[in-house]
């Protein structure tokens, strides 16, 4: 699965019990934090007013608006060549421009910085207005430094809804770089066109022969053929995450670690693609299918062996692949399929947008600020995966809700059976490994929808809490009202 890390939108201000405003003369100049990229527009994007893309030291993209992103600019000293030339010809004791101040001594960063700001604009700026810019929006986000110099407060990662948590790197930036260079060539368009030809050819044998029922009613009795297959899914796996490393480097941006870890309850292999952002549209979608075709170039070699030696694992191999490429496909979780969606409408966080589709869908609010930044034909997509997404996971848990006695007796009679019959093939631990391995599959399906609906249900229930909370400080205070009024009520009759 592609784990790019969600560009996080610029709109952070100080929390609560922020820290006061500075004193701009105590310390220094504001400034970019150290390692800080400015990556420029958000290609493709969804929304009306494209943002602009700046990444971090930690390698997490921030989407800011084009106002912060020009205090940005600025910052970095790529602003208008002419604004040098202007500063030194400006003689020190001339006048500011009409409608701006002079900063006060020592901010000689803030009155630039206002002063270009004020002639990309055409708005007039002063030094107060980019310290407050700086103070209360880019410094939150750990893009700059106060506008005393002083640092920013730690950087804190987007947490996505049913984000990919539980990881660990195995393969380090580098060797990403150097694996993905030696597949990246794969993407020539030629070779990506004749490769989808033989896999739909070689797919079609494949589910219309009755030789892949043979060979699945041969394997799944074989332990030790169930423990090839599932090594070359695993396999499989490896492969695609592969294939979206060498889709960025072919789209000229550097891919991340590659690693493994559990996404819900399930073992999943991850590659970082955030550069991908850095891409158009196109190169997005190329990162996100790359995993897919690495898949089906995985299935033709399975294809090739077998013609070759007609050994019957290798065809369940090739169902075991094709399962998997379903499963990525699929646009509910963070799979592949979801991000090409999001990459296809320009806009990185669908979940996000769950609440204010329903509100204005289902409640007949008036559309909020995210949507009404979206683009017109983005917004009714986004809005039709919202109103899909719902009755399918709705259908999805009711089933599972219905059929789960039925479910849980079946998997532990199936799992009964495949204890006692270990050892019916002879090779004792090789049984005991393939049963063991059959039951977690069995089992993991449930567990992760479960797992999935944990976070929904803790939300659904603090939103009823918060309800029920404003609900009766609502009543306490009419029920105080009318207790007040009934008092006066009996003072006046008793005068």
């Amino acid at each position: 699965m592609t784990l790019p890390f969600v560009p996080g939108a610029g709109r952070a201000g100080s929390p609560p019990g922020r820290r006061p405003l500075p004193d701009r003369r105590a310390a220094g100049e504001p400034r970019l934090v150290p390692g800080t990229e400015l990556v420029g527009e958000f290609e493709g994007s969804g929304y009306r007013d494209p943002p602009q893309l700046v990444c971090r030291p930690d390698g997490q993209l921030v989407r800011l608006p084009g106002l912060l992103y020009q205090v940005v600019r600025a910052l970095d000293g790529r602003g208008d060549g002419r604004r040098d030339q202007r500063s030194s010809e400006r003689r020190p004791d001339e006048d500011a421009p009409k409608g701006e101040t002079k900063a006060p001594d020592g901010d000689p960063v803030l009155a630039r910085v206002a002063d270009e700001l004020s002639r990309e604009t055409g708005r007039r700026f002063t030094a107060e207005h980019i310290a407050y810019l700086i103070d209360e929006k880019l410094a939150p986000l750990a893009v700059t430094t106060y506008s005393d110099g002083s640092p920013p407060p730690p950087a804190r990662r987007s947490d996505p809804f049913l984000a990919f948590r539980f990881r660990l790197a195995v393969l380090p930036e580098r060797v990403t770089w150097f694996v993905s260079g030696l597949f990246a060539w794969l993407f020539h368009p030629f070779l990506v066109y004749l490769a989808v030809c033989v896999f739909v050819v070689g797919e079609t044998w494949v589910w219309m022969s009755p030789e892949t029922v043979t060979a699945l009613q041969a394997v799944l009795t074989a332990p030790g053929s169930v423990l090839l297959v599932v090594f070359l899914a695993i396999a499989s796996c490896v492969f695609h995450e592969w294939g979206h490393g060498a889709a960025c480097r072919y789209g000229g941006v550097r891919p991340g670690a590659m690693g493994c870890g559990i996404y819900l309850v399930w073992p999943a292999f991850y590659t970082d693609i955030t550069n991908s952002y850095r891409l158009g549209r196109a190169g997005r979608i190329r990162a996100d299918l790359g995993g897919v075709y690495f898949n089906a170039l995985f299935v033709l070699g399975l294809l090739g062996l077998y013609a070759a030696t007609g050994f019957q694992p290798l065809l369940v191999a090739i169902v075991a692949v094709n399962l998997e490429i379903v499963q990525q496909l699929l646009p509910t979780l963070r799979f592949d399929g979801y991000y090409i969606v999001a990459d296809l409408v320009g806009i990185p966080d669908l979940f996000s947008y769950i609440g204010p589709i329903l509100k204005r869908v289902l409640l007949r609010r008036p559309a909020d600020e995210r949507l009404r930044a979206l683009k017109r034909w983005p917004q009714a997509v986004v809005a039709c995966w919202v109103l899909c997404l719902i009755p399918v996971l709705a259908l999805q848990v009711g089933i599972l809700l219905l059929n789960l006695p039925q479910l849980l007796a079946a998997d532990w009679h199936k799992a009964r059976w495949l204890l006692e019959n270990a050892g019916a093939s002879g090779h004792q631990v090789l049984g005991m490994v393939s049963a063991c391995l059959q039951i977690v599959l069995l089992a993991l399906p449930i567990a992760g929808l479960l797992l999935a609906l944990v976070r929904p249900a803790r939300s659904l229930v603090r939103f009823l809490g918060r309800k029920a909370g404003r609900s009766g400080r609502k009543t306490g205070r009419h029920g105080g009202a009318a207790t007040r009024k009934a008092r006066r009520a009996g003072r006046h009759a008793a005068k």
